[in-house]
């Protein structure tokens, strides 16, 4: 999948046999580290880092490692490192949050 083709998914998130991608609009400077609800095809998620050289994306990663408990290395930033609109491919999530589990349930009943 290319940066056109996930720009244009109708959903924040995408099961890529066992690689999960991610839309994401990121929200750095936040009061906590946070998962939030989607925004369009986005989902939206907060991190307490500022954005200096990518330091807020490095941090969401790490963040988002715990939470869907895998290695740091497990997840790749496809593009959008120093920009809030970016794209995660994580790989063999082991477990995954809810508002993720509900969207991947919807896109199984609808396809």
């Amino acid at each position: 999948m290319n940066e056109k083709q996930a720009l244009n998914m109708n959903s924040f998130c995408y099961l890529d046999g066992d690689i999960l991608i991610l839309n994401v609009l990121g929200t750095p400077s936040a009061k906590r580290d946070h998962i939030g609800k989607p925004k369009g095809n986005q989902l939206r998620i907060s991190v307490t880092e500022k954005p200096i050289r990518g330091k807020a994306t490095d941090h969401m990663v790490k963040y988002l490692a715990k939470e869907f408990d895998v290695l740091v290395n497990d997840i790749e930033v496809v593009f959008g490192r120093y920009n809030i609109n970016k794209q995660l491919r994580i790989k063999k999530p082991k477990r995954l949050p809810s508002v993720i589990q509900k969207e991947i349930c919807k896109l199984a009943i609808n396809s």
